[in-house]
């Protein structure tokens, strides 16, 4: 009767961790910052996990790391050692496992340097992102003894979530970028521009700002942003009367 308690708890800590990932990054807009949010609650949430790396590849090329350690990041960055565990779950497409490095013929420059920093274990999972930016990540292990199938089951499904949630938060980096072109396109052009201006002098407010609030007066008033625009430039350069 006591394993499957044991497994019972492996399933909620899982569970927990994959809300406590969800929580962490839903709401993050930058990419490097839900990797670093990733790989600290990762670490801290998987028992026996000394520390959590990410390795991230943009179009086939180095694009990244992220480290809960810093004095071990570069075991996730390929410009250390391009022969990773990491780099080998991303080419193979597949979970990869090494649980004692002292006996591993794999990656030899790697695992020497891995076990000069303390590390004796790790899991490279890999992560599909979008079309243009995969990687893997990496849970590491300071005892050989550490890492169990439960691990290999976590590192699974910890990165299938994880590759949901990236994409989401690449989505809305792309969504931003969108608009600042478009707003810089709107302050470029005269009526808005000038109204732009007219705001940010009686408010003294930076020009996002005053874009803001044009926007929602024309939201408010459900008229066209130009036309609102117009009527703030008429409106403060008609003549007042004595």
């Amino acid at each position: 009767m006591r394993q499957p308690m044991i497994d019972d708890l492996g399933v909620l800590e899982t569970a927990a961790l994959l809300r406590e990932l969800t929580a962490g990054l839903i709401n993050v807009a930058g990419f490097d910052e839900a990797l670093d949010r990733l790989v600290r609650i990762a670490r801290d949430a998987v028992p026996g996990i000394d520390c959590c790396g990410f390795t991230a590849l943009r179009a086939g090329e180095p694009a990244g790391v992220a480290a809960s350690d810093p004095h071990r990041a570069e075991l996730d960055d390929l410009r250390h050692a391009p022969d990773t565990p990491a780099l080998t779950a991303i080419h193979r497409r597949e979970m990869i496992i090494a649980a004692g490095l002292a006996e591993e013929a794999r990656w030899p420059v790697w695992g020497a340097r891995a076990r000069a920093l303390g590390v004796h274990g790790v899991i490279s999972a890999p992560v599909d992102v979008d079309e243009q930016v995969i990687g893997a990540i990496n849970l590491y292990a300071a005892s050989p003894a550490a890492l169990t199938p439960s691990h290999q089951l976590t590192a699974m499904l910890l990165a299938e979530h994880a590759g949901l949630l990236l994409a989401a938060v690449r989505d809305r980096e792309r969504a931003a970028a969108r608009s600042r072109q478009l707003d810089d396109r709107l302050l470029a052009e005269g009526v808005v521009g000038q109204a732009v201006g007219v705001i940010m002098t009686q408010r003294g407010c930076p020009a996002p700002e005053a874009l803001g609030v044009l926007r929602s007066a024309a939201s408010s008033l459900d008229i066209p942003l130009r036309e609102v625009a117009e009527r703030l430039v008429l409106t403060v350069s008609r003549p007042r009367d004595n």
